[in-house]
């Protein structure tokens, strides 16, 4: 299951989309602005302030959620990525998109802490 190419080839050529997320359904809503990586047909998000980020927890508590992109809001469910060979790519990934703009901020995304917080986007299928 993944995103429409436009979608996908969007969100590679936006350095900071909105992450809309609740801690349920019913609670509040927010919206935070966060960087986004695409691989093939898969999207990954990563918490700076790692398990800390306020956003991270809410969409831990509920993993349903939205990204906010060049005017279009797209459902997403987030599914944690465990296995160090894709959160190695991530990484990578972050490095290419980020690195030459933004160093110091990207020193930030691949920091130790935070690797635990690297999620995987799929459609939301509600």
């Amino acid at each position: 299951m993944s995103f429409d190419p436009d979608t996908l080839a969007l969100w590679d050529q936006t350095p900071e989309i909105e992450i809309e997320t609740t801690r349920r359904s019913g609670a509040p809503v927010h919206r935070t602005v966060i960087w986004i990586v695409v691989d093939g047909d898969r999207a990954y998000v990563r918490s700076v302030r790692g398990a800390a980020g306020r956003w991270f927890r809410e969409i831990q508590a509920n993993a349903r959620g939205a990204i906010h992109a060049g005017g279009r809001r797209v459902a997403v469910e987030a599914q944690p990525v465990t296995d160090a060979a894709t959160i190695d790519q991530v990484s990578e990934l972050l490095r290419r998109k980020y690195e030459q703009r933004w160093p110091g901020p990207t020193a930030s995304m691949v920091r130790e802490e935070v690797l635990p917080t690297t999620l995987r986007l799929i459609p939301d299928q509600r």
